[in-house]
């Protein structure tokens, strides 16, 4: 039992967990996998600043700069329910290693990518790997940390490293930015994979399901194109409008994610116990896990862009600016483990949504010369939010679970957080470029000029410096215009999100609760 099995939220221990508790060498297991967490996390936004440079030296179209972002998120995602699966089978820190040497090669991969398609490739290779990694971290522990009160600090550990290392994203990338070329921040994956592979054997203890049951190939080819699909479909839509291939791709995911339900529900040994969903604090835990990473990720990829093309920072500058958001989510995530203790579980919840929410709507106030400081007491309301959503929804999901299929279960939790990433820049990302590209004035340039300068709002800012400057300050004016009045949508709507999310959580935490009053 655990702070999500208490009636009041607070946690306590029993079942003779208090004789479970963890020792040094599990500590040190924990940095290492807070170290694997934090890299998997920056690897998500780490490329925000890098933008600019990406698009200077390899020339990627719009579309292409958004699947160099979005491909790692969406084939982390969708391999993440059969790696978590596969974990609990092979053994999770078997899966934590092949998957720390992979992504050691793509992240190399990527740094000396000479094209696009080149670096796109790498970005796959990079999720591919990934996916091996952020169930196996949850779930090892999951199981490493039996002791409740122990294991709500672990994961706040892990929750201020996945939060922290998604907020941090944009500050490494500034710093390497201003030193080294772009893919430099690539490069500092590898000594850290290199750590874990040389420390893992010897600090983590190998955790499997004993009893696992047979690996079921068709479901985890069904889960796959339940996701990938339906997201591509979620992404063309928001940049390109309908279009029919868009809708057989949206078809195709929800026939396949149907088939896929149908078919967990006849197996003995399921890829996913469908029964949890009807867990109100693993449910709630998974859908809040997914709004609250949504928000997160469009806030920075429009509010670094806005920091440093907008308001003219450097990228390392613009990283600094971001660093008290950073800070808000690292504070809060390892305080949850305290204030669970004197609050209920859909208190601390809900309250951290809300001042997400709150965040959100500070950005609709800014402007082409506001300033920094209106953008950085949002993201720190932000990323102080998310920084409590991301501990306290991993801790609902893992203690709905014997520790035998802790993988799976944190495959759930991850998969939201990475459909959260990947579609809160998707979907909020393509909101603010739609409306720059409706606002930004390009009569006074050529055709194949003015295509460029709407496509991003680094390409206009490229093409600035191409032309008279009269002519380049009709443009930027009327870029930073239409790239903030975008951005002032994109707030409007997580605010939106952030705050029904807060009223979801309330209710349903509450009836939890109120349910399990009643049958004391």
């Amino acid at each position: 039992m655990s702070v999500s099995d208490v009636r009041t939220g607070s946690v306590h221990e029993v079942d003779g967990a208090h004789e479970h508790r963890a020792t040094p060498r599990d500590w040190l297991g924990l940095v290492v996998l807070a170290f694997a967490v934090l890299l998997i996390a920056v690897d998500g936004t780490v490329l925000d600043l890098a933008l600019p440079f990406i698009s200077s030296d390899l020339a990627p179209t719009s579309n292409q700069l958004l699947w160099i972002i979005d491909v790692y998120s969406f084939v982390l995602a969708g391999l993440l329910i059969t790696m978590g699966t596969l974990g609990d089978r092979i053994g999770r820190r078997r899966l934590l290693l092949i998957g720390a040497a992979g992504f050691g090669i793509a992240s190399l991969v990527a740094a000396v990518s000479s094209s696009a398609e080149m670096l796109i490739a790498a970005r796959v290779l990079q999720g591919i790997s990934g996916a091996t990694l952020m169930p196996a971290t949850l779930g090892l522990i999951r199981t490493i940390f039996l002791n409740p009160r122990q294991r709500v600090a672990a994961i706040g550990v892990w929750g201020a490293m996945a939060g922290g290392g998604a907020a941090a994203g944009p500050l490494v990338g500034g710093w390497l930015l201003e030193h080294f070329w772009w893919g430099s921040v690539f490069l500092i994956n590898i000594p850290v994979m290199i750590a874990l592979i040389a420390l893992g054997p010897l600090v983590i203890p190998e955790s499997k399901d004993p009893n696992p049951g047979r690996f079921d190939l068709t479901s985890s080819a069904l889960s796959m194109l339940a996701i990938v699909p339906m997201v591509f479909a979620v992404k063309e839509t928001a940049a390109h409008g309908f279009d029919v291939v868009y809708l057989l791709s949206a078809v195709i995911g929800v026939i396949a994610g149907f088939v896929f339900v149908r078919r967990q529900r006849t197996l003995a040994a399921p890829m996913i116990d469908l029964s949890l969903f009807a867990n109100r604090a693993f449910s709630t835990g998974v859908a809040t896990n997914f709004l609250s990473v949504f928000a997160l990720a469009g806030v920075l990829f429009f509010g670094s862009q806005y920091l440093q093309l907008v308001l003219g920072y450097s990228p390392l500058e613009a990283g600094l600016l971001l660093l008290p958001g950073t800070a808000a989510s690292i504070v809060t995530a390892l305080l949850v483990a305290v204030l669970v203790r004197y609050f209920s579980a859909g208190t601390v919840l809900g309250t951290a949504m809300f001042v997400a929410a709150a965040g959100a709507g500070l950005l609709v106030g800014l402007a082409t010369d506001s300033g920094p400081a209106l953008f950085i007491a949002g993201f720190v309301l932000v990323g102080a939010g998310v920084g409590v959503a991301l501990t306290l929804t991993s801790e609902l999901v893992v203690s709905a679970v014997e520790p035998e299929r802790a993988g799976a279960a944190s495959a759930v939790s991850e998969t939201a957080y990475e459909l959260g990433i990947a579609l809160g820049v998707a979907i909020l990302g393509t909101v603010v470029m739609a409306i720059f590209r409706r606002g930004i004035d390009v009569t006074q340039l050529t055709p194949e000029l003015g295509a460029r300068a709407g496509e991003t709002l680094g390409g206009a800012d490229a093409v600035a410096r191409e032309v008279p400057d009269s002519v380049a300050t009709v443009l930027l004016d009327s870029a930073h215009a239409a790239f903030v009045s975008g951005m002032h949508v994109a707030a409007v709507a997580t605010a939106v999100v952030l705050a029904i999310t807060a009223v979801f959580v309330l209710v349903n935490l509450r009836r939890r609760q109120d349910s399990s009053t009643t049958t004391e």
